[in-house]
C-alpha cells in the first residue's frame, strides 16, 4: 500500500478507527459491553499502546502510523487520560468500570480531538494524492 506520507498505512487503518471508538461513549457502551461483539476496551487499547502505536510514547510512531507532529502530541495527550483512568480503576478492572470513572470524559475528549486531527489530515493526504494523479481503482482517469 502506498500512501506518501506515512511508512505504514496499513496500521494507520487500525489505529484512527481505534481513536474513533474511544471517543464515543455510545459505541463504547453498545460494542464494548456486549459480550457477543469481539471489540472490547482491550482490543482498542492493545491497538493503541501495543500493536500499532505507542501511546505512552507517541513519537516513535511519526512517519509511521501518525502522520504529524500534533498527532504525536495529541496521541501523548490520550495515553496520558487513559493511563490514569486505568491507574484509578486498575489495568484488570471491567470495561464498564472504566467507562464509569470520573476520569473517563476526559479520555473521551482527547480522542475526540485527536480523530478529528486524523480524520482531516487523512482527507488531506487523500487529496494530494488525487491531485498527483492516483486514482482507485487503478487505471480509472487520467494521470496529471
Amino acid at each position: 500500500m502506498t500512501d506518501h506520507g506515512i511508512a505504514l498505512p496499513a496500521f494507520r487503518l487500525h489505529v484512527v478507527p481505534a481513536v474513533v471508538a474511544l471517543a464515543s461513549p455510545t459505541w463504547q457502551r453498545e460494542v464494548w459491553l456486549d459480550r457477543d461483539e469481539f471489540e472490547d476496551l482491550a482490543y482498542t487499547v492493545h491497538v493503541l499502546f501495543d500493536d500499532f502505536c505507542d501511546a505512552n510514547d507517541p513519537g516513535r510512531s511519526l512517519g509511521y502510523s501518525l502522520r504529524t507532529e500534533q498527532e504525536v502530541e495529541l496521541m501523548a495527550r490520550l495515553g496520558a487520560a487513559y493511563s490514569a483512568v486505568q491507574e484509578a480503576v486498575g489495568a484488570r478492572a471491567p470495561d464498564e468500570d472504566y467507562l464509569d470513572s470520573p476520569g473517563w470524559p476526559a479520555v473521551v475528549s482527547a480522542a475526540a480531538g485527536l480523530a478529528q486531527v486524523m480524520v482531516a489530515n487523512d482527507l488531506m493526504a487523500l487529496q494530494h494524492l488525487h491531485e498527483a494523479g492516483h486514482r482507485w481503482p487503478p487505471g480509472t482517469g487520467t494521470s496529471s
